[in-house]
């Protein structure tokens, strides 16, 4: 997403004054543009310099007005500079009007006279259709142009450009080439997309290590992505020796920053006692925090600890509240969840037709055991008048999508009911599981 770094901006000598505004349209803190050295004439310096103090506060007459005057008559005058700095005026309004077309405006006039900052920033503008219109191509022109000046932003935004055909032919190993690049100035999203480029194969060839190795640099800078994917790497072994206690150390630094699959993963460790101590009390901590950023497991979770006591004093109603939340985002776990206590009268009023409804939801998501229950519904006529044919289609697709003991259960009931059906009603039946199974491809 575009998120808010600090605003960067440009004096004479080339050093870069850091104030909390947003300037670049950006990923993360990685996108910070290198220092430019830069230096004019005596009358565009006597102009430029009263912005520079005014937007640092130097003397304390912090003032973005006056600032934004100061480099508008510099800025009028050709200087790339103050150009880039006005732009990023424009774009918060900072001492002018929040304007992204007139940022767009002076982004350009800074980039034509080949501002890497500028381009960079224009690219952003063009790929957002901020200030101007909607322009992938746009802003590859722009990144391009960045990039082959070294902008280690404009060069990741490039990689992801090619990696995803926007604005260009998609290319993947074009993409790893420009992600490099920005890997190597430091860059830490450029960092962890070099990691799942191994990881995955694309555009390289798959290589675990390779992907940790660059996961460890993205992680060492506090990227969340890349320390949760090292926990990954350490709990499965992959690229490394397993090591749990290891694995729930990055995912720990992930969770702390607020990563809710890593907070997920921690309740899950605590749980089970993997690489912690089992705790329930912490594993409902991390479940908790997971839960209330929208995690459907860790919403399930946090119901099955309600309805089972663990951690927790027995509590339907919680768990059922929790079941709803992970449900309504379509967690088929938790629609099971909710078709039991609807079937079974558990924290709620008995209710077979409303079992039936999530029992359903679950079971076209391709859950077994909701497709079995289903069979049972019908078998036994709860809440529907009995039948045989819907039962043997609904225990037949279980044992497809089930393995041992689930699997001998469902199969064992499917052949029982298929010796009360008439040839016809079998053949309907398989008829109808074959159109099923070609709406619901397996992975």
């Amino acid at each position: 997403m575009i998120g808010p770094p600090p605003r960067y901006l440009k004096n004479l000598s080339g050093v870069i004054v850091i104030l909390t505004a947003w300037v670049c349209p950006v990923f993360s803190s990685g996108d910070i543009p290198p220092v430019y050295q830069k230096t004019m004439g005596g009358e565009l310096e006597a102009q430029i310099n009263p912005g520079i103090a005014s937007d640092r506060g130097h003397g304390n007459l912090q003032d973005d007005r006056r600032a934004a005057k100061w480099y508008r008559k510099a800025a009028e005058q050709r200087y790339a500079s103050a150009q880039y700095n006005l732009g990023g005026s424009s774009k918060t309004g900072l001492g002018v009007p929040h304007d992204y077309a007139e940022a767009a405006r002076w982004y350009r006039n800074a980039a034509e006279e080949g501002d890497a900052d500028a381009q960079y920033n224009l690219g952003g503008l063009c790929n957002a259709g901020r200030g101007v219109p909607e322009n992938h191509a746009g802003a590859v022109k722009w990144y391009r142009k960045a990039a082959e000046q070294g902008h280690a932003g404009a060069r990741y935004h490039l990689g992801v450009s090619y990696y995803n055909g926007h604005g260009i032919r998609q290319d993947p190993a074009e993409a790893v080439k420009w992600y490099r690049m920005a890997a190597e100035q430091g860059h830490a999203d450029a960092q962890y997309y070099l990691g799942i480029a191994y990881d995955q194969g694309k555009g390289v060839p798959q290589d675990n290590r390779e992907a940790v190795s660059w996961y460890l640099k993205a992680a060492e800078q506090k990227h969340v992505g890349a320390q949760m994917r090292l926990g990954v790497a350490y709990r499965l072994g992959q690229g490394v020796l397993q090591d749990y206690a290891e694995s729930m150390k990055w995912y720990r630094k992930a969770a702390d920053q607020g990563d809710a699959e890593s907070q997920f993963t921690l309740g899950y460790a605590y749980t089970k006692g993997e690489g912690v101590p089992q705790e329930y009390a912490e594993a409902l901590m991390w479940y908790r925090k997971a839960a209330k950023q929208g995690h459907t497991g860790a919403q399930n979770n946090l119901g099955v600890a309600y309805a089972y006591s663990r951690g927790v004093p027995k509590d339907y109603a919680e768990a059922l509240k929790w079941y709803r939340e992970a449900a309504e985002q379509g967690y088929f776990g938790s629609q099971f969840n909710l078709g039991v206590a609807y079937d079974k009268g558990r924290g709620v009023p008995q209710n077979y037709a409303e079992a039936m409804v999530w029992y359903r939801k679950a079971a076209e998501q391709g859950l077994a055991r909701a497709q079995f229950n289903l069979g049972v519904m019908y078998y036994k006529g709860r809440g529907i008048p009995k039948d045989n044919y819907l039962p043997y289609f609904w225990y037949s697709l279980s044992a497809s999508m089930s393995t041992g003991e689930e699997h001998d259960r469902s199969a064992e009931t499917r052949d029982r009911i298929a010796m009360e059906l008439t040839p016809e009603q079998l053949s309907d039946a398989n008829q109808m599981i074959r159109e099923w199974e070609e709406r619901h491809p397996r992975n």
